[in-house]
């Protein structure tokens, strides 16, 4: 790894000209040579760094996150800003480039160490050991809720404190000052004594050769002007009048169309292709054959899909063939059953002795089960590549830009070096655009067309062809106690991913053995929304809602009981149901229902109310309380927590992926729906800043709405929903009514 220096956690350089560089956690020595093919325009030079501030005073800062409509950009732009005392007017965002040198190492520095103390002597090789490790395992992905929580907190506050102090320390030199009498704002340095102030655009090029501090101060949240303010997000200006770029916007010359199946059975290979008829069709120029897939290239996508529809493909078969969705299911309870009988389940929690407990109380035990689930961004996949002379460049939305370089690189055996992301907006991304799978085919159907190519999944192939959320089974036990309070808590499932403490309750029961056993499928599975909190979430808190039922207690109450040890949580689930009026009396055929997470650094707390409505379910109002430790941006979090409740609520409503024939079932909207605006209830958030460690808003919104829904229905129909998707039940209203009398 080399010599480190002292330089090695924080240093600056100068750009040609008279603009500023400050980098974060650089390597020995001057990277002007190392980073000279990185430029934005002009003169321009990069650093390795994340803020430049140009002669006109301009700040912009380098993010490492991709926009997919979270507004991430735009709350690291406030972080940033604020710690370098920027007027927030003359500030912008440009977001990193795919290169090594751009691999975010402050987020794996804030997943992996969070808020643990580091002592300044260690501070350069802490983050240079960071900065290695997220180049080895090409870190630059958008995902996990870590982009405030981790870059943010731990690089773009840093950077802006840092950019602050060299400034300063270069206008004192200047001046003939102490550092110590001079003030910042608004993007000016003043030193009232004197009179004297100028902007930091005076002293960018001084203060590029000043070795900035490893460990900056930064501001205490009462000196904050920028964050914790709703500013103007700042992708919504060119999202709004018609200029900004998503995948599928782009145009490179002499660009042809493609569009392609892939092999409907997970597995299966390409055997044989008949393109006599599709040949013939206006339009098409080559039909392109993969191992798992076949590509029609044409001048134009409708062109491109009629003749994909003329070719007839034969696929290989597969021991699949045959397997279905209550196959599934029923492996994943066998698996459960057959692991705990011969005491081979995976450990996850064991505290107490639960046996013991089981025998001594009133035992409960339960089944819930979700199914697989579908990304369904509006933006279906795409990806424009260009593949010639041992070269790549591919134009796409991606949440891994880095690592879809790499993985380009590696699906054409070519350099990394070789390969060129250029990054776009996205119509959505959940998990499922951090996966290269679309850009490696376009990349592969350019190569041998030997042409640039704009592939487009149609709705079909991106519903039926997704890195799916796992199903999953889940079996609980219980025991009450003659208090009616929990004394052991059981729990086994299948297939544990992450995050490791998505099936972790908050609740103080003493013995608690929670195992999970492996059982896996050949659906191919990836991240989505909040990950495996959005099962346990819904397993976890339907089951303790249950169990409040069979101890006779109202479900809020019977949470509070048992949250003593967590006043945080406690906190939230106060404030949820205080804002949502929780006991006021509902109408006929309404309920109400409660949930509390935790996840990805924030704890959320939702109330659902629901109505039933000629044998259907309607939601009327979601309340939510959440506690993020601080909030950047409070429109931006509000935005989210609605954001997460309605991908929830599709999720929970609709969302069923069914395996018939080894191949999914669903294949666009029409069976797959999506819940629709004049759908969507009314959504209230309320927010704590507790100012503890700041967590994460992009999905813990998403977890806890499954199954205040869920409690909602059983407490307006007495109808108890274990399994997933909500719209496989029938609430008949005669029947409840006459189970009412």
């Amino acid at each position: 790894m080399g010599k480190w220096t002292r330089r090695g956690f924080i240093t600056a350089g100068v750009l040609g000209g008279s603009a500023l560089i400050i980098g974060v956690a650089i390597r020995p020595g001057n990277r002007a040579t190392a980073l000279s093919g990185l430029t934005t325009e002009g003169s321009e030079s990069l650093i390795n760094a994340w803020v430049k501030i140009d002669a006109d005073n301009k700040v912009t800062a380098i993010v490492p996150h991709s926009e997919m409509g979270q507004g991430a950009q735009t709350a690291l732009t406030q972080m940033l800003a604020d710690e370098l005392d920027a007027n927030w007017e003359d500030v912008s965002f440009m977001e990193a480039p795919a290169e090594d040198e751009y691999a975010n190492w402050a987020l794996g520095k804030g997943f992996v160490l969070g808020d643990t103390p580091i002592p300044k002597i260690f501070a350069g090789s802490v983050d240079g050991l960071f900065i290695q490790v997220s180049k080895a395992m090409h870190l630059q992905i958008t995902g996990g809720s870590l982009s405030i929580r981790s870059t943010g907190v731990y690089g773009m506050r840093v950077a802006g404190a840092a950019a602050k102090e060299v400034l300063k320390e270069a206008a004192a030199k200047e001046w003939n000052v102490k550092t110590s009498e001079l003030t910042t704002d608004k993007g000016i340095i003043k030193h009232k004594a004197s009179g004297k102030e100028a902007p930091y655009a005076n002293f960018a090029v001084a203060a590029g050769h000043i070795s900035a501090p490893r460990s900056p101060i930064l501001k205490s949240p009462d000196q904050f002007t920028i964050m914790g303010k709703s500013k103007p997000r700042l992708d919504i200006p060119s999202k709004v009048d018609g200029s900004a770029m998503f995948g599928v916007d782009v145009v490179v010359d002499n660009m042809k169309i493609a569009s392609i199946a892939a092999a409907p059975v997970f597995g299966a290979k390409l055997e044989k292709v008949d393109t006599s008829d599709a040949k013939k069709m206006p339009g098409v120029v080559k039909i392109i054959e993969l191992e798992n897939a076949v590509a029609v290239v044409a001048e134009g996508y409708w062109q491109a899909t009629q003749a994909l529809a003329a070719t007839k493909i034969t696929w290989s078969k597969t021991d699949n063939d045959q397997l279905n969705s209550d196959a599934i299911y029923k492996q994943f309870d066998d698996a459960i059953i057959g692991a705990l009988e011969k005491g081979e389940t995976n450990t996850d929690i064991s505290t107490g002795d639960s046996d013991s407990a089981l025998k001594q109380g009133k035992v409960i035990s339960r089944k819930y089960r979700v199914p697989y689930l579908a990304h369904a961004c509006m933006e279906p996949m795409n990806a424009v590549a260009s593949v010639a002379n041992g070269k790549c460049e591919v134009w796409t939305g991606t949440q891994n830009p880095l690592g879809c370089k790499y993985d380009l690189a590696a699906a054409l055996d070519i350099d990394a070096s070789n390969v060129t992301v250029n990054n776009y907006f996205m119509g959505g991304g959940f998990g499922r655009r951090s996966i290269a799978d679309t850009a490696i085919q376009a990349a592969l159907i350019s190569k041998a067309l030997g042409a640039p190519v704009k592939l487009i999944w149609s709705r079909e192939e991106d519903t039926q062809h997704d890195h799916y959320r796992p199903a999953v089974v889940s079996h609980f036990q219980a025991a009450l106690d003659e208090e009616s309070l929990p004394t052991a808590w059981l729990n086994q499932y299948v297939d544990k991913h992450e995050p490791v403490e998505a099936p972790y309750i908050p609740y103080s029961i003493d013995n608690q053995q929670i195992s999970y056993v492996d059982s896996p499928t050949h659906i191919p599975f990836g991240p989505w929304r909040s990950v495996d909190h959005s099962q346990h979430g819904f397993f976890t808190e339907s089951f303790i809602d249950e169990l409040a039922i069979e101890a006779k207690e109202d479900p809020y109450h019977f949470r509070q009981k048992l949250l003593s040890h967590h006043p945080r949580h406690l906190k939230v689930l106060d404030l949820a149901a205080e804002r949502s009026d929780w006991g006021r009396p509902l109408g006929k055929h309404q309920g109400r229902g409660i949930s509390l997470q935790a996840s990805f650094g924030s704890i959320v707390a939702e109330v659902v109310e629901v109505s039933l409505i000629e044998g259907k379910i309607k939601v009327d109002r979601v309340v939510v309380a959440v506690d993020a430790g601080f909030a950047v941006s409070p429109d931006g979090l509000t935005a989210q927590m609605e954001s997460g409740v309605i991908y929830g609520l599709t999720a929970a409503l609709y969302g069923d992926v069914e395996i018939e024939a080894g191949k999914v079932k669903q294949s666009n909207f029409d069976d797959y729906p999506m819940v629709r605006m004049s759908d969507s209830p009314v959504i209230e958030t309320h927010i704590i800043n507790s100012m503890e460690s700041w967590g994460g808003a992009g999905e813990p919104g998403t977890p806890g709405t499954a199954p205040a829904l869920a409690n909602a229905i059983f407490d307006a129909t007495g109808t108890r929903v274990r399994k997933l998707p909500v719209s496989n039940y029938d609430f008949n209203i005669e029947f409840i009514e006459q189970n009412e009398v």
